[in-house]
């Protein structure tokens, strides 16, 4: 660490999107721990953007304690996050140690709430989903609270053709087995896959859009109180059949060998985008809120490719922990930046608001 740079760590750095998070970050004059499992990556990694590092699995507690001794806060970028978060999560509460992460897993984000008081005690602020998986569409949520404060529903959505990371598509597999989730009267319910649809101009025209287990259903509540929350990706009526038809396997992908499986043959097909592919690519982000009698507010908003985003939010959030203004506890990006966070991120455009 240079002299008085408050020390952080991230963890997953040789990761596809640790990699790029960790190149932007020496880009800016940063010199994070970088750490993960896998020595040969790390230390390749490490001594050529010239960082110091750590190598330690997420199973050995006592490794990752010591690692964490000196940190100010951890980005942590391995996923799959149900299965990685916990384990760093409590390391980072026993070490007083901020926590921030890059995860839209639903259950990852009600662990982090249900670990508020604690984290109060500890004196750190705990955030996940400081990524483009939550902080775009978290905005556009507060945003549309404040433009109807009185709101009761709240629906959100995106459209974007970037690929997907292997770690990405190894949670998406996870997930299959969940179904879909929603938000109703305050409470997280399970819906079958694909049981819900609707057309929605992201900003180029009408889609079919279907509702997702998206991060949102969990950390919009938390941001806006709005008690009805569901969240949209724009697919095709093929895709949307093919979920259906997945409902009847919705026991088996369940099962932890098949789940494996599955994600073994992601680490041998699948390939992350370029960044030729990145930088060509944008996001369009939709909201809408409903109040109880009937007035609706609409919130569009454009933004880079979701992992340029990412690299750019996470390093912003974290600068923002890392500064000790913000009160500890559980935090959404939203609640902890502002509804125009994501209009200062490099690629996005103003949140523009109209009423039907």
């Amino acid at each position: 660490m240079r002299t008085g740079e408050p020390a952080w760590l991230l963890y997953g750095a040789s990761g596809y999107t640790g990699e790029l998070i960790a190149r932007e970050a020496v880009r800016r004059g940063m010199r994070p721990v970088l750490a993960g499992r896998s020595r040969t990556r790390i230390e390749r990694l490490a001594a050529e953007l010239d960082c110091p590092c750590a190598v330690f699995a997420l199973e050995d507690h006592t490794a990752m304690l010591d690692a964490l001794q000196g940190m100010t806060a951890v980005l942590h970028c391995a996923g799959p996050f149900s299965a990685t978060a916990p384990p760093m999560m409590q390391a980072c509460l026993a070490a007083r140690v901020h926590y921030l992460d890059i995860t839209g897993e639903i259950d990852v984000f009600e662990l982090a709430r249900g670990a508020d008081d604690r984290a109060q005690r500890a004196g750190i602020v705990l955030c996940p989903g400081v990524g483009f998986d939550v902080v775009p569409t978290d905005c556009v949520a507060l945003k549309l609270k404040e433009a109807l404060p009185d709101a009761t529903h709240l629906a959100l959505g995106f459209e974007s053709r970037a690929g997907r990371s292997v770690g990405t598509a190894k949670t998406a597999v996870e997930s299959l087995g969940l179904g879909c989730r929603v938000r109703r009267e305050g409470h997280i319910v399970r819906l079958p896959l694909g049981a819900l649809t609707r057309r929605i101009d992201f900003g180029a025209g009408e889609r079919m859009a279907v509702a997702i287990p998206w991060g949102d259903v969990s950390t919009a509540y938390y941001t806006t109180g709005i008690g009805n929350i569901e969240v949209y990706v724009a697919a095709s009526p093929r895709t949307i059949r093919r979920m259906r038809c997945m409902n009847w396997a919705r026991p088996l992908l369940r099962q932890p060998w098949l789940v494996r499986a599955l994600q073994r043959r992601i680490e041998r097909t699948v390939k992350p985008p370029d960044r030729t592919q990145r930088e060509a690519n944008e996001t369009l982000v939709w909201g809408e809120v409903r109040n109880a009698g009937g007035r609706l507010v609409r919130a569009r908003l454009r933004t880079a490719d979701g992992y340029q985003l990412t690299v750019s939010a996470s390093l912003a959030l974290l600068a923002e922990v890392i500064r000790g203004t913000h009160p500890p506890g559980f935090a959404t990006p939203a609640r902890l930046v502002g509804a125009d966070f994501v209009t200062t991120l490099p690629g996005s455009s103003a949140i523009r608001l109209d009423t039907p």
